[in-house]
């Protein structure tokens, strides 16, 4: 059965993050230098996106991401805390739009957008034996 969506735009949340050597775009393998990573920037813009979608789901619900558009604006170093905030945008169906951005205390360092799906949890898992 597919979960029937209900969900309003405007929720939110935040996440913060202490950004650690294994957060940088060397541990990453995105790049050579001891900055926060462009791929963990992005990992911690979903995690958000989770947040403002928990408890708000049918039970056998989850979320999946789709699509990622997030521009890394400016670097952060190690030891720097960051926090992603995720504003649900627009809800089509199945089909949320997240407004995200992340800031460091210097200002804002990444902006985009993330789009999720809802899914039934048992039923997108058999895809993976199919």
């Amino acid at each position: 059965m597919v979960p029937i969506v209900t969900l309003e735009p405007g929720l939110r949340a935040e996440v913060d993050l202490t950004v650690t050597e294994d957060d940088t775009a060397i541990a990453l393998g995105s790049g050579d230098v001891p900055v926060l990573g462009t791929p963990r920037v992005i990992a911690l813009c979903e995690q958000a996106t989770v947040a403002a979608l928990a408890g708000s789901l049918d039970a056998g619900a989850t979320s999946v991401g789709i699509r990622v558009q997030v521009d890394h604006l400016a670097p952060t170093a190690v030891g720097v805390v960051v926090t992603a905030e995720a504003v649900t945008e627009k809800v089509e169906g199945k089909r949320i739009t997240f407004t995200v951005s992340v800031h460091d205390p210097r200002g804002l360092i990444a902006a985009g957008k993330v789009t999720r799906v809802i899914v039934d949890r048992d039923r997108f898992l058999e895809k993976l034996n199919s």
